[in-house]
């Protein structure tokens, strides 16, 4: 039996490999060893988790904030005519299974909300516009 340590989604797994007549079975350890181990030395370092950049706006928008990426609204932080500084959470939103925030690309009014909790949105898509 050769015992193996295997990271899958960021969860390290001790995984047992035994022959049986010329296959390999996998077993995998039960669920209380699945916490996360200390990383092998040979292994490079995890990445740093970036922070997500300020939206671009859409050419000609000026002050429009558009989506990043396709995802899902949790929650909207500001509301219409609020006044906003630069890197200020405007709202965050759901993609790939992670939260992610919006962030102010600069100092201003909140115009327009065009976008509700819950709703879908798409990459490009105009979200909040700031004057």
């Amino acid at each position: 039996m050769i015992n193996y340590k295997i990271t899958v989604n960021g969860k390290t797994l001790d995984v047992d490999v035994e022959e049986t007549g010329g296959a390999a079975e996998v077993k995998a350890a039960p669920a209380p060893a699945m916490q996360a181990a200390p990383a092998p030395k040979t292994a490079p370092p995890p990445a740093p988790k970036a922070a997500p950049a300020p939206a671009p706006a859409p050419s000609g928008g000026g002050g429009d904030v558009a989506a990043p990426m396709p995802g899902t609204i949790l929650s909207i932080n500001v509301a219409e005519g609020d006044t906003v500084k630069e890197g200020q959470t405007l709202l965050i939103f759901e993609a790939m299974k992670m939260e992610n925030e919006l962030f102010s690309p600069h100092a201003g009014t909140v115009k327009k909300i065009h976008v509700a909790k819950g709703a879908v949105i798409e990459s490009g898509m105009v979200l909040v516009t700031l004057s």
